[in-house]
């Protein structure tokens, strides 16, 4: 029997959330903590090989920050007697966590990419067990401006293009989007229409706090874009964005997930800006679109009706490659939902657990 995994990363340890595919209104079993007292701040479930493989970057206060990999969906974890991500001496900088883990498309099936603070990319031909760094992203002229976002300077977001290898893009806290056409090789800054508004120039070529970028699973060249200040839209691969957050209740947030068949399909969870950092009228709410941001529906289906002060972090709002489509959030307060039917309906999976940083969903054997 098939079974849905939901991977649910937080400060104190991952935990694992599993129910049968064809049953979306059992209960979950969910166990953990795994890696109890380390914050996992990436995840992996990697489905492209004759089994699935789980990676987490995980990071212990006492140990530092290390990549594990699971092949038997959490049964049991290795982590490599040599760090998995490490700065060559030659960069004199050390690795702080790996903030995104991200396999490439079926075509490369054994490349995995990771995006870490301090800001850059590493790359991975074997499932992730070792990674390289990418020298022309460290390299990059403009990579020394970079500033920081509250979290740090993060490469928090790998976006593949499914119809070439070679085809890339990255997003950075706070340095903005920049795509590589030639394998990361080179890369261009592609931030031409977002705003920045807490710098001079509120429209400059780099330095916006991007803080997630979704694909669409139909047209590749469509992207989705949560700000720091605005939802945006690319229809041209990112060379130009355009504002779509009219019909939210705010335009700040961090997460941002697409549909994985549908196209035209987004989410978000807003927040108010600088002022508060709480949802709009402290309500928990899912927003989704279905015509690529021309209009907005609240989600609320089972989720708090009364005052709500959990928010959703970048990578904690995910969906699945279930039909129809799972969606899944985890918030600052511990709480965990799924819906199973594209966000009109919501179930609570576990709750009272540390901060949720990440999610991810998949269905697996």
């Amino acid at each position: 029997m098939e079974t849905v995994l939901l991977a649910v990363g937080t400060k104190k340890g991952l935990f694992l959330g599993r129910r049968r595919r064809s049953r979306p209104a059992a209960e979950w079993e969910v166990t953990g903590p795994h890696f109890p007292m380390q914050a996992v701040y990436s995840l992996c479930i990697d489905t492209r090989g004759p089994r699935p493989r789980l990676l987490a970057g995980a990071d212990s206060s006492h140990w530092g920050p290390s990549v594990f990999r699971s092949d038997d969906l959490g049964a049991t974890w290795h982590e490599p007697s040599r760090p998995a991500v490490k700065f060559p001496a030659h960069t004199g900088t050390s690795l702080v966590r790996v903030w995104q883990l991200h396999p490439a498309g079926p075509a490369a099936p054994a490349v995995v990419y990771a995006g870490t603070e301090p800001g850059a990319l590493f790359r991975s031909e074997d499932g992730g067990e070792t990674f390289d760094l990418v020298r022309s992203l460290w390299d990059h002229p403009q990579r020394p401006h970079w500033g920081a976002g509250y979290g740090g300077q993060a490469v928090h977001t790998v976006v593949t293009d499914p119809r070439s290898t070679d085809t890339l893009m990255v997003a950075v806290s706070s340095g903005g989007a920049y795509r590589s056409s030639d394998g990361g090789a080179s890369w261009q800054p592609r931030n031409s229409g977002i705003r920045a508004d807490f710098l001079p120039d509120h429209y400059p070529e780099f330095g916006q706090c991007v803080h997630k970028i979704a694909q669409d699973p139909t047209d590749p060249d469509r992207l989705f874009l949560q700000n720091h200040g605005g939802v945006y839209r690319s229809d041209d691969g990112g060379a130009q964005w355009s504002e779509i957050g009219k019909g939210l209740p705010a335009d700040f947030g961090f997460p941002i997930a697409t549909h994985p068949r549908r196209g035209s399909v987004a989410y978000v969870f807003p927040v108010n800006d600088g002022s508060d950092r709480y949802a709009p009228d402290y309500l928990c709410r899912v927003y989704r679109t279905e015509d690529a941001g021309a209009s907005w529906t609240a989600l609320g289906g089972g989720l708090p009706t009364e005052h709500h002060y959990g928010i959703v972090l970048r990578d904690a709002l995910r969906t699945d490659d279930n039909d129809p489509a799972g969606v899944y959030f985890g918030t600052r307060n511990g709480e965990v939902y799924a819906s199973a039917d594209e966000g009109d309906s919501w179930r609570l999976v576990a709750s009272h657990l540390p901060d949720v940083l990440c999610v991810r969903a998949a269905v697996v054997g």
